[in-house]
């Protein structure tokens, strides 16, 4: 058996954890490694004990969602939760940052940004370029 390449782990983690997502738009993950290892992994959803979205009800799909907290962010609001430093890790996520997840990312330390799928606006990516972030727009190799 081939030992999986730790790029690959991580993206079939972060597929794993978008699975947990309550937001009926789209299902994100993220997670931070530092040194190849894990330390802090986030989802999409509302908010701890708001009700989750439902098509028709709670969320219109045909509009960006206000309900829900991207992965990013509450990937960062975990690890500020338990001390968890961010400062010098790497985040990977399957769409890449928001503007205001990016603004997030540049003042928790993060040093690189492992994305697959562009996020609507690049606006997120070009301010992460603009403050020296390491972009890496992975390929898909694998299928879950």
């Amino acid at each position: 058996m081939e030992r999986i390449q730790r790029a690959d782990l991580n993206f079939q983690v972060v597929e794993l954890i978008a699975k947990r997502s309550t937001c009926a738009r789209a299902h994100v993950g993220a997670l931070a490694t530092r040194e190849g290892r894990i330390i802090a992994t986030g989802y999409n959803g509302v908010p701890v004990g708001a009700p989750h979205c439902s098509l028709g009800t709670t969320c219109d799909c045909d509009k960006p969602c206000t309900r829900a907290i991207h992965a990013e962010a509450n990937l960062i609001a975990f690890a500020a939760k338990f001390g968890t430093p961010l400062n010098n890790s790497e985040l990977w996520v399957n769409m890449s940052p928001c503007i205001k997840c990016a603004e997030l990312i540049i003042q928790s330390g993060i040093k690189a940004v492992h994305y697959r799928i562009p996020y609507r606006d690049e606006a997120g990516l070009i301010l992460l370029k603009q403050a020296g972030i390491e972009l890496l727009q992975e390929k898909e190799e694998y299928g879950i």
